[in-house]
């Protein structure tokens, strides 16, 4: 139950910027806007962020220490870490002092890049907004298959970066 909540909400946030994001990556393509030129950025843009995002970011960081920690939290539930299980999932509470700093700086930082992308008139938009949802479908994918592997008995060999015993 506690796998399925933490994996499950991280899952859900991906998901739910996935479905946001649709609409305005896909406008350029329904209005008639891409040019043979743009289609050529929006190409290499996609590869690019499959391979920094999608691959780089979360096939070898995020997805296995999702999974790590889900793992930990599992054999290891606290009422109020089990209720924030996603947020814990994703490194943002109860973690060493170096993975909050790292998880709370990527989060911001992708909210800033969001409060930029956000002033973009299409169809810059659309393609940059393609990309993250590449980058995010592969995440969520690999986080969907590193979760199996552990179901299976293959967990991941990445360290949850949990606190030592009375740590924050």
């Amino acid at each position: 139950m506690v796998l399925a909540w933490g994996i499950g909400g991280v899952l859900g946030i991906l998901g739910n910027a996935v479905i946001r994001l649709w609409p305005l990556a896909s406008e350029p393509v329904r209005r008639g806007m891409m040019t043979p030129g743009l289609w050529a950025v929006a190409i290499l843009w996609i590869a690019f962020m499959a391979y920094t995002e999608g691959y780089r970011g979360f096939h070898r960081a995020f997805s296995p220490r999702v999974i790590a920690r889900a793992l930990w939290l599992s054999r290891n539930p606290r009422p109020h870490l089990v209720v924030l299980a996603p947020i814990f999932c994703m490194g943002l509470i109860h973690a060493t002092r170096k993975r909050k700093i790292v998880s709370w700086t990527i989060l911001l930082g992708v909210v800033g890049l969001v409060m930029l992308v956000r002033g973009l008139e299409q169809p810059w938009r659309g393609i940059v907004d393609g990309g993250v949802i590449i980058g995010l479908g592969l995440g969520a994918l690999s986080i969907l298959g590193f979760a199996i592997r552990a179901l299976l008995g293959d967990e991941p060999a990445i360290p949850p970066d949990v606190p030592e015993p009375g740590g924050a």
